[in-house]
């Protein structure tokens, strides 16, 4: 029987090795999935997260004045890629389950179907706005706030379904994890706010949180220890990811609302082309990790955009 994270974490004896996964584009095999896992089972990862976005959409302008959707961006479904990699490897995957692009109801249909696969884990984010707009817009019947899509998962825990005369239906049994932003979400008015809602989300039944990435180690201990100064108990597992390339100095503080370290800017800096950027991420990476595990933390989750051979260089000196 598959393992929750929160199981995991509880018989682990060390610092546990885990990664993130993107989909691969619509029309790419499973090769590329495989590409990115088999170099990285050397360091038993304890678990695989499997990101989800939604459909990129434009919207074309007809003659009679009326505007058509149009998909030009899709991934395969996420249910059909953790059970490829929970059978194929036998790892326990951990699908991301977000509000935007879903009503309840085909969230409730995803549900059931990883209930029947057998996956117990789940990481809850609200999701991004659709792409090109700045505020996001819940489906019509779908869920607007990530403590919303919790409380969902929660009642299907207990057996409540959205239909309550529905036949044959059955408790799931899902480990609940939620995001957490030691620099504060983009949205939110100050750090306080955040972690109030953080509160709210594992009191509504979250049993572990997965940080947003960070570059000074200072601010994941400073956000555990507020979180636990809250009330927050459960495990705050930090998530890191290597800088590759020199744009990234630019698209990542803006995209994921995170400060980077002057003393790691001078060196990105002085690198000619990104394979030296590249390098400079890894050596980061590790020093961050080598303290994190030093110190005790759950888990190092890695989050590898589809590449893994920076994360493997990572982990040959971390675990």
């Amino acid at each position: 029987m598959e393992l929750k994270v929160t199981e995991h974490i509880g018989k682990a004896k060390d610092t546990l090795f885990s990664f993130e996964l993107l989909p691969p584009l619509k029309g790419q095999n499973f090769q590329s999935i495989q590409e990115a896992i088999d170099p990285l089972l050397d360091f038993n990862p304890a678990f695989i997260n499997i990101t989800y976005h939604q459909e990129e959409v434009v919207y074309e302008h007809l003659e009679n004045g009326y505007m058509k959707k149009r998909t030009v961006r899709k991934r395969p479904g996420t249910v059909g890629i953790a059970a490829a990699i929970k059978y194929r490897y036998g790892i326990p995957v951990v699908p991301h389950m977000i509000c935007g692009g879903f009503t309840r109801e085909e969230t409730e249909n995803a549900l059931i179907d990883l209930n029947f696969l057998g996956i117990k884990n789940l990481l809850v984010v609200r999701g991004d706005p659709q792409h090109g707009s700045k505020i996001f817009r819940p489906e019509p019947e779908g869920n607007e706030h990530a403590i919303d899509l919790v409380n969902q998962i929660v009642d299907m825990n207990k057996g409540i379904y959205l239909e309550k005369d529905l036949k044959n239906s059955s408790k799931t049994d899902f480990c609940i994890g939620v995001a957490g932003y030691p620099e504060k979400h983009s949205e939110s008015p100050n750090m306080e706010s955040d972690i109030h809602f953080l509160k709210k989300k594992i009191e509504a039944g979250a049993s572990y949180i997965v940080t947003q990435m960070f570059f000074d180690n200072k601010k994941y201990f400073e956000f555990v220890d507020l979180c636990r100064k809250h009330g927050i108990t459960v495990p705050i597992i930090p998530g890191l990811k290597p800088v590759s390339t020199r744009s990234q100095l630019v698209s990542i503080p803006k995209t994921f609302n995170v400060e980077m370290p002057d003393q790691l800017v001078r060196e990105i800096l002085k690198c000619k082309d990104n394979k030296c950027v590249r390098e400079v991420g890894v050596e980061w990476a590790v020093a961050q990790s080598k303290e994190l595990k030093t110190k005790g933390a759950p888990v190092i989750h890695y989050y590898t955009m589809g590449k893994s051979d920076n994360i493997r260089k990572i982990a040959r000196q971390v675990f």
